[in-house]
């Protein structure tokens, strides 16, 4: 396939890229470098930078891609809070323009970053694709909104697409890994604090949890980019199609660290701090939609496996 991945200077953006070149695609990474890095960008991919909401600026032929795998979007919960303008111009104005481009480039398929963030303190575990979504900060808000605006475009205009609801990712895969700056997710984080001395801090531990922290589902990043070119070879015309990705399968933070202790002999220090505005306590998927409709099956399940898969990189940068 021919395919554009929008942010693919970025963490999973990068990651796609290599993986879609793995499986013989041909992949074009647009990415205005804001929050990516250049030398993220997989040999083998054309780079253009750009803005997602220019796309008919830098590409003027028709059905010159099969798909766009849509990974630019900000995705920091404290910032969308603090800064929600931000949020709104980028994850939602750029990316119906980025749809207006794909609609006038003839562009027939969609995976689109969505995100667990949509479902806000759910009242089930595991969360379903029926679970009512009800977005607990503005970086969920706005991908519900995207969401639902791509369930309008399939409708009204015979967009092929999937929004891949992803639950926390990790992991690396063929020297992609994280590299946010400020970076505010726990696994990096912590192996960033083994090596630098100094230490973490954990958002809350007063939750209604067995040991009073967050608890979330973890999925490897390679495994979400199996996902993605499952969703774009199976999917069908005139449809989108929502599939909560993870492993089933929740850790606490204490239970991170002591997984990370495991795999790097090292613990990480500790303090806790107040819980962080806009976070839920527990959220962890059900993948049984997407293993029934897509046979996804998860190949790296074990969160130690995902975790010594980034120490390496980590180590390696």
């Amino acid at each position: 396939m021919k395919i554009l991945v929008t942010g693919g200077a970025g963490y999973i953006g990068s990651v796609m890229a290599r993986y879609f070149l793995d499986q013989g695609d041909t992949v074009t990474v647009l990415d205005n470098l804001s929050r990516g890095y250049l030398d993220a960008v997989p040999q083998g991919a054309i780079f253009v930078q750009g803005e997602i909401s220019d796309l008919p600026k830098y590409f003027t032929e028709t059905n010159q891609f099969d798909a766009v795998v849509h990974m630019a979007a900000h995705s920091r919960v404290e910032e969308s809070v603090s800064n929600p303008e931000l949020y709104w111009h980028n994850n939602v104005i750029g990316t119906i323009k980025l749809l207006d481009g794909m609609r006038k480039l003839e562009i027939p398929k969609l995976v689109f970053a969505s995100t667990a963030a949509v479902y806000g303190r759910a009242g089930q575990s595991p969360i379903t694709e029926d679970t009512p979504p009800n977005p607990l900060n503005t970086y969920g808000m706005t991908k519900l909104t995207m969401d639902m605006a791509i369930a309008s475009e399939a409708q009204a205009h015979g967009l092929n697409a999937a929004s891949l609801r992803f639950f926390n990712v990790t992991g690396a895969y063929r020297g992609a890994g994280e590299r946010h700056n400020p970076e505010t997710h726990l696994i990096p984080t912590a192996l960033k604090s083994i090596v630098e001395g100094r230490v973490i801090k954990i958002f809350g531990s007063d939750y209604p949890t067995p040991d009073g922290t967050c608890i979330r589902d973890y999925i490897h990043v390679v495994d979400l980019a199996l996902a993605a070119k499952l969703a774009l070879e199976k999917m069908k015309s005139s449809n989108h199609n929502i599939f909560n990705l993870g492993n089933g399968d929740g850790f606490s933070n204490l239970e991170v660290i002591d997984a990370i202790k495991n795999v790097t002999g090292k613990t990480p220090k500790v303090e806790f701090a107040p819980r962080r505005q806009g976070d839920a306590p527990s959220l962890v998927a059900s993948s049984k939609k997407i293993r029934q409709e897509l046979g996804w099956v998860p190949t790296k399940p074990d969160l130690e496996e995902m975790i010594l898969d980034l120490w390496n990189f980590e180590n390696r940068h």
